[in-house]
């Protein structure tokens, strides 16, 4: 039934009429696959003022800037469902007991959106607490992370950024990776981190360096906040991806809301009601799909800088569209040297 929903999700995100764009320009053609050594790769994504994902552009509506100069594309895609190979980073923190079930459900609705079985998707789990653990090393078969996934149990620390360096430098890699297949992480976590011997910059570093994009399902609910929700922003924006707030504002259009105080909370619906599972579920099953559909669809941009600097400084992005109204994630910058 989860995945039959989730398909559901998709058709109806299809069949919204897609935005206007100016009309198109002659297409980047993409021919055999071939990456040259100083190659820039960018994944973008496009959404409208709604939300929505705009996927009609062309290569020329796009525009690129690399340390303010613009670039010539050399290899443009907007192919839905491209390959990847996806990280899934699960806290398992005393911060995460209270709604362990329900962000246990959350990674196994991921796991199945972003693994179908085809052999175009790959994923693996690694576990974080005041350890790190690789639990699951990168497969095919989606059966394998959930089996594993069902079985855990949280305590302890928070290791997030030591768990961030494992998934960039210990595992099976996938080959072609990281420009066919892409590398994807999704952290679901609330992003602190109190027993990593990384340090931030340290595991942002890497990340960019291997072309990674990180996505966040936070763990943070009902109005709190952490000190690790910085980080977390910091970790996706710098790196092209996104964070969710599936357990936050959930009832902020239910009337009673934060006006009928009770012992068990300022609920307006009661824990262990219908009512409450049913919120948490929707804030749930949306955070997934709009995670799982930002990985699956997005543009790829590659072009080589016509900068001659061989610096290793890092060197920063600007990716523009001839849309107006639109929102575009996309990673800052990159350090120049082959993957």
């Amino acid at each position: 039934m989860r995945g039959a929903a989730l398909a559901l999700w998709f058709l109806a995100q299809a069949a919204q009429p897609p935005a206007q764009k100016p009309a198109p320009q002659a297409e980047a053609q993409p021919g055999p696959f071939r990456v040259q050594i100083n190659e820039v790769i960018v994944p973008v994504t496009v959404t409208d003022e709604k939300g929505r994902f705009v996927s009609n552009l062309e290569v020329g509506d796009f525009r690129i800037f690399d340390q303010g100069r613009e670039q010539k594309i050399v290899y443009f895609s907007r192919e839905q469902s491209q390959p990847v190979v996806v990280g899934f980073l699960l806290d398992m923190s005393n911060a995460t007991r209270l709604h362990w079930k329900t962000f246990q459900e959350a990674a196994l609705e991921l796991v199945w959106a972003l693994l179908p079985g085809d052999k175009k998707y790959s994923g693996f789990l690694i576990t974080y607490g005041n350890d790190v653990e690789l639990a699951v090393n990168t497969t095919h078969d989606s059966d394998k992370i959930a089996e594993k996934l069902r079985k855990l149990k949280p305590g302890g620390g928070s290791a997030l950024f030591d768990a961030i360096y494992q998934a960039c430098t210990s595992r099976i890699m996938v080959q072609g990776e990281p420009i066919e297949p892409r590398r994807v992480l999704i952290i679901i976590g609330d992003g602190n981190d109190n027993a990593s011997k990384k340090s931030r910059e340290e595991i942002l570093e890497l990340a960019q360096r291997n072309l990674v994009t990180i996505f966040g399902v936070s763990t943070v609910a009902f109005g709190f906040t952490s000190a690790g929700e910085q980080t977390l922003t910091r970790l996706a924006e710098e790196t092209g991806g996104r964070v969710e707030y599936p357990l936050q504002g959930l009832y902020s259009s239910v009337s009673g809301y934060l006006s009928t105080p009770s012992d068990e909370g300022n609920y307006a619906l009661k824990v262990g009601t219908g009512g409450y599972a049913s919120e948490i579920a929707t804030g749930i099953f949306k955070a997934v799909s709009n995670v799982a559909g930002e990985v699956t669809t997005q543009y790829i941009l590659r072009y080589v800088p016509d900068s001659t600097d061989t610096a290793r400084q890092f060197r920063n992005l600007r990716v523009e569209v001839s849309l107006p109204n639109v929102k575009l994630r996309y990673r800052k910058g990159y350090f120049p040297f082959a993957p």
